[in-house]
């Protein structure tokens, strides 16, 4: 009966929401922007990824409409939904996933790959903003939110996909900034998770932990370990000011440059389009950022701050931990540059995500 009423009141609100003017064509058009750039890459660098990417682009682009369309208060309506819904996409991978290199993240549908980790992560911002938010946050609700945490988190470390828990974990940490949490708490809270970090290590795959012995040594392991980093610091500096040109990076084209159109796919734009492309990509990215911020300030509840809050750390942090792996001041964990890298999941979370913020505007 329960969920009956939820429906009703569901489509009751989309209605009402479809005949509102509620969009922002400025994001709109950074997302453009960022979408044009990388599809020029793309084709440049890896062209057999279309035309089958562009029904990813396609839906994204509606999918981001129709997000933005629906009332804030619906997503916290279903929030406990979408966390059960996200757990057993998450346990799907491992049933009838397919095997990818020694990882099991894909769920095939027709001609399209999914990847449910990546789908579910603005489901779960959603979520927590429920949990954390609108009550006193004291040690046994806080205690509760982390176990809830730690139940997806753990579903995407064994499937593995490191860089994905990361960002889950970060878009907690975001909606938690955002609560009534207290400064010395919070300060406890980052002393357990870096006491905690040996215990993660554990949880490893072999070639993810080498990933981080490399980050401190590259040049220790140049054909190995090493290799991707080295690479992709070369095709930066190659790029110099103005690029190769489109189809002329001998580190990208020749492939010498490894993920050139997911992970690496800036120091890619950096050795084709130079410091300049590199630039436009940044200031796009930036832009998008900088649209979120005004959400923010203009936030009309603490769920949609808290939201928005999660959204911007997650986005932020992904764009600054690809840049740096990139340019060789991080180590490489595998996540994609925001609505750069091919990705089909990741893109359309991201647009889901970005939907999601502008629905929180009234």
């Amino acid at each position: 009966m329960e969920i009956l009423l939820k429906l009703r009141l569901f489509l009751n609100t989309m209605r009402a929401s479809f005949l509102k003017g509620r969009f922002d064509i400025y994001i709109a058009l950074g997302i453009l922007f960022l979408v044009s750039i990388s599809v020029i890459l793309l084709r440049s660098i890896n062209p057999s990824l279309f035309p089958l990417y562009f029904v990813y682009i396609f839906l994204g682009l509606i999918l981001f409409y129709i997000f933005s369309k629906i009332d804030f208060d619906i997503y916290l309506l279903f929030a406990k939904h979408f966390y059960i819904a996200s757990v057993f996409l998450l346990i799907l991978p491992l049933i009838i996933g397919r095997v990818t290199r020694g990882t099991v993240r894909w769920i095939p549908i027709g001609a399209l790959s999914i990847q449910p980790a990546e789908i579910v992560r603005p489901f779960l911002i959603v979520f927590f903003v429920t949990i954390l938010i609108g009550k006193d946050l004291d040690l046994k609700l806080l205690a509760r939110a982390i176990v809830l945490l730690v139940i997806p988190v753990i579903l995407i470390v064994v499937q593995p996909s490191l860089g994905v828990s990361i960002l889950t974990v970060i878009s907690f940490v975001g909606v938690l900034v955002a609560s009534s949490i207290n400064k010395k708490s919070m300060f406890a809270l980052l002393l357990v998770g870096l006491a905690t970090i040996p215990i993660v290590l554990t949880f490893l795959a072999p070639y993810q932990r080498q990933r981080i012995i490399s980050f401190l040594s590259p040049a220790s392991d140049p054909l190995g370990a090493g290799y991707n980093s080295i690479q992709s610091m070369i095709a930066v500096g190659a790029g110099k000011v103005l690029g190769r040109g489109l189809g002329k990076g001998v580190q990208t084209q020749l492939a010498f440059l490894p993920e050139r159109h997911t992970d690496f796919i800036f120091a890619a734009a950096s050795e084709e389009l130079g410091f300049v492309g590199g630039g436009a990509i940044i200031l796009g990215i930036f832009f998008v950022l900088y649209r979120l911020t005004v959400y923010l300030r203009g936030a009309p509840d603490p769920y949609s701050r808290a939201y928005l809050s999660g959204l911007f750390l997650v986005l932020f942090s992904q764009t600054f931990i690809n840049i740096g792996m990139n340019l060789g001041i991080l180590p490489i964990t595998g996540l994609p540059l925001p609505l750069v890298s091919a990705g089909g999941s990741s893109y359309l979370a991201t647009m889901i995500a970005l939907g999601i913020a502008v629905s929180t505007r009234k």
